[in-house]
């Protein structure tokens, strides 16, 4: 069975390498022809970021499947031989910790390339390296002490139950809602500064928006986002008592009113049609498939890679190979997703006005400099939203038919 898996990490590789390769081909064709959404100079920008990320991209891929080979060839058995506690939910912790942090160790020069080089070259890393060890030394407490934790807990179900797999189902979806609910809350105090909304005339339209489709939250926040990065973004975090409506600052200053306005009420197009709920139900199916594939391992797997069939070993492999089974499930989740955002956009488009959610749309794809063509294949793999130039032809706007500066002078400034 351990073949059965190392054959579906190297078709995992293979695709991944394969669909870059072909994304790469098809923006340095795109970026030749006449630019669309973008304005001129932020299309050939947008396609280089593009470029330059998915190079990046498969070099971390390359990089991964080393690691891979040496986890799998060694290097767990290694490791299992220098953490010699009889306990075994303190080895669990131990092992599954170390485990962890190396695989970070080993990667983070691909972070710091993309926080501190690439993202800093196209205008969008404002991270400081005073902001970046202390957003890692708080993460890795937040690690160390929650994260022990909940390994703790899952290898007591593990050494404790016949089908540990069910209910450490139902321990680990339970612990996910938790921090969903807690999200907002850990980044206001640990990270971001959250503050309610300066512009009380926004607030109040925002406020009325939220009252015309029953949406309760406990406020409307603007978040510092641009001490770390210039893009423009916005969420509804949270679940309960503890929902909130945040809009980056770099949203706040970019956007119009109504540009804002027909922005939430895209996402609030999510809520009236219980995509929340939706996505909830399709992680918790998807996570109980995973846990019924690693509660019922063979013990030829175990044998194979020289380490006991011990709650460790369980979630080291977890850890390894869940990513396989998302990449191959990707495609179908994505779709649902597609379709549940042209499903939102026509919520938020009645909601205010097409006119508005296009300009929204128009400004954050330059501003984000997200260019708008990619290959079918990578599409069908990665998007779990619908390419621009769809969503923009569900809004009655054909963007084949005008150029990027022609939409700009007909919508952009309306």
């Amino acid at each position: 069975m351990l073949e059965i898996f190392v054959i579906g990490y190297c078709l995992y590789f293979f695709f991944t390498i394969y669909t870059s390769i072909m994304q790469i081909g098809y923006v340095n064709k795109a970026k030749a022809l006449e630019p669309i959404i973008l304005e001129n100079s932020k299309y050939i920008e947008a396609a280089n970021y593009s470029i330059e990320k998915e190079k990046v991209a498969m070099a971390s891929a390359f990089y991964s499947f080393v690691l891979f080979v040496f986890w799998i060839g060694f290097g767990l058995s290694s490791l299992d031989s220098l953490i010699t506690t009889q306990s075994y939910w303190l080895k669990a912790i131990i092992f599954v910790d170390l485990f962890i942090i190396i695989n970070w160790i080993l990667g983070l020069p691909f972070d710091l390339y993309s926080t501190f080089k690439l993202d800093k070259k196209y205008g969008f890393s404002n991270m400081t390296p005073a902001l970046f060890i202390k957003d890692t030394l708080k993460s890795g407490v937040l690690f160390l002490i929650f994260g022990s934790a909940v390994i703790a807990a899952i290898s007591w179900i593990i050494n404790s139950f016949q089908t540990w797999w069910v209910w450490g189902f139902v321990f680990i979806f339970a612990v996910i809602i938790l921090i969903n609910m807690l999200y907002p809350v850990i980044r206001d105090k640990m990270f971001d500064k959250f503050e309610s909304l300066k512009d009380k005339e926004l607030e109040a339209k925002i406020e009325n928006l939220l009252d015309q489709v029953g949406f309760k939250s406990s406020g409307v926040f603007s978040v510092d986002a641009s001490k770390r990065d210039n893009r423009l973004n916005a969420y509804f975090g949270g679940l309960g008592s503890t929902k909130r409506v945040v809009l980056f600052d770099t949203l706040v200053e970019k956007l119009s009113h109504d540009e804002l306005l027909a922005v939430l009420g895209h996402e609030l197009g999510h809520f009236k049609n219980g995509d929340i709920l939706k996505n909830i139900g399709i992680m918790g199916v998807v996570m109980f498939v995973f846990f019924a594939i690693f509660g019922n391992l063979s013990e030829e797997i175990f044998l194979g890679l020289s380490i006991n069939n011990e709650p460790y070993a369980i979630i080291a492999l977890f850890l390894i190979f869940s990513p396989i089974l998302s990449f191959f499930l990707m495609p179908l989740i994505s779709l649902i997703s597609r379709h549940n955002e042209y499903a939102a956009d026509e919520f938020g488009s009645n909601l205010s006005s097409k006119k508005d959610l296009v300009s929204a749309l128009l400004k954050l794809a330059n501003e984000n400099k997200s260019f708008p063509l990619s290959h079918p294949l990578y599409i069908f793999f990665y998007y779990s939203h619908p390419p621009l130039v769809e969503r923009f032809k569900e809004l009655g706007y054909d963007v084949h038919e005008n150029s990027a500066e022609a939409l700009k002078d007909s919508v952009f400034n309306k």
